[in-house]
């Protein structure tokens, strides 16, 4: 029978946590849970509120937006190592895309509100995480804008 890993264990292993000191990590911790979701399964949807971000431990999940002709469309993945939802630190705290899992996913999940109230309390925490918050965002940003030069193609050739 394997070990079972805490969280506050597994986070400086992660790519979004590495580098952050060992308490502020501790600190953190106190804010997650460990979750998990069939293939499938909704993480959230669009309009809802956006009270939580992923670290993804194992599997795969599919970021989509609404079609307007109906459905959904993926326009990005996140596997083991990504990170899924920064909406929980812009207001209004609103889901901007759909997440679901393509297969069965691991996941830790962190309480959006309670993470607010650390930043906020010591804006050294805050600092730290929009740090990282805005690399998965640009990160987010760069694949959208790489499917459009695939799916438009150049301009003016």
């Amino acid at each position: 029978m394997g070990t079972i890993t805490e969280i506050k264990d597994y986070m400086p292993e992660h790519p979004f946590f590495k580098g952050l000191d060992p308490d502020l990590i501790e600190f953190l911790a106190g804010c997650a849970r460990n979750v998990h979701f069939k293939e499938g399964e909704i993480l959230f949807r669009e309009g809802d509120k956006a009270d939580t971000f992923y670290v993804i431990r194992k599997g795969r999940v599919a970021i989509q937006v609404h079609n307007p002709a109906g459905g959904g469309m993926i326009f990005d993945t996140a596997d083991a190592g990504d990170v899924v939802g920064w909406t929980w630190l812009v207001p209004p705290y609103k889901w901007v895309f759909d997440a679901s899992a393509s297969e069965e996913t691991s996941a830790v999940a962190f309480d959006g509100e309670c993470l607010r109230g650390k930043c906020e309390a010591d804006p050294a925490v805050g600092y730290a995480l929009m740090n990282r918050v805005m690399l998965v965002m640009y990160d987010r940003l760069q694949a959208a804008r790489m499917r459009l030069l695939d799916l438009y193609g150049t301009v003016g050739s």
